[in-house]
């Protein structure tokens, strides 16, 4: 009997692979289709998307030079793509990186909803209270793309991030107010870090050292940075090279909320602070 049932149960599999190929198809694209569209989620406002786009001209080239028999382009292009997993490995290791850890936290969250939410108030509450003494501050926040390859020096904390803490690291006369701190998984981990200033030249003319140093980073990863003015006592967040600025308490809150939630772009784009002189304790962020 239990051989029959197992042979009419392979009888009617059999029938459903040879007569629904179509759903199997569908599902087959709507796979791919999925899959292709969380990459370019995934990439949207970072720097892959400018290396996928000169791929894409490479190859539309390639083709064009087939086309006109353009022989010496076509082996050039023939033998740079022959190796082509190894360069799309080599150009696109940060995301794929990211996109991996992105897939692990989906099922392993490292740091919980109450948690984010102390962290934030922290932070939001450091950074007022920074604003009122007219004290520079530069806090990193840590998404998708880890940052121990892009950040220079600084010294390992591995706290909890509170307000106490981040006043007190900021203020002059601490060893440890030169640069920024980088908040990874809920945990400030690292202070006095030295940042890649950023290499645009439509940034306005005296634009502190500081937010060059914020947009820098964020140009070459999806972190979330805040930045405290030492001569304006502005707040501002930056967020793929844009700056959102001026924020009260609240509004900080909110649009770092929406931020970590998921949003890859500042709900407001502004103009960097233009009023902040490079100051004296932070010529060498990002320079040595």
């Amino acid at each position: 009997m239990i051989q029959f049932l197992w042979q009419r149960l392979l009888e009617i599999w059999s029938y459903i692979q040879e007569n629904f190929h179509p759903i199997w198809d569908s599902l087959d694209i709507l796979a791919v289709t999925f899959a292709v569209y969380w990459l370019l989620l995934l990439i949207r406002g970072t720097r892959a998307v400018q290396m996928l786009t000169g791929l894409l001209v490479l190859i539309a080239v390639r083709l064009i030079s087939d086309w006109a028999q353009l022989a010496t382009v076509g082996l050039i292009l023939e033998n740079f793509f022959t190796w082509g997993v190894i360069i799309i490995i080599i150009l696109f290791q940060q995301d794929i990186r990211r996109a991996l850890a992105r897939m692990g936290r989906g099922f392993f969250p490292a740091v919980s909803r109450r948690e984010e939410t102390q962290m934030l108030e922290e932070i939001v509450r450091a950074a007022q209270t920074l604003a009122s003494k007219r004290v520079g501050a530069l806090v990193v926040l840590e998404r998708e793309t880890r940052l121990d390859d892009l950040i220079e020096a600084g010294v390992r904390l591995e706290a909890v991030p509170t307000k106490e803490l981040l006043t007190a690291i900021f203020l002059p006369y601490s060893p440890l107010h030169d640069g920024a701190v980088v908040v990874q998984d809920g945990r400030l981990t690292y202070a006095g870090c030295v940042l890649p200033l950023t290499l645009r030249s439509d940034l306005p003319e005296g634009v502190g050292t500081r937010h060059r140093a914020a947009v820098g980073i964020t140009e070459d990863s999806d972190a979330v940075v805040v930045v405290v003015s030492e001569e304006s006592a502005a707040i501002s967040v930056v967020v793929a090279g844009e700056m959102t600025r001026d924020l009260d308490a609240p509004r900080l809150r909110e649009v770092l909320r929406d931020l970590l939630a998921g949003e890859r772009e500042p709900l407001e784009v502004a103009e960097p602070d233009v009023s902040e002189d490079k100051p004296s304790h932070l010529r060498s962020v990002g320079t040595d």
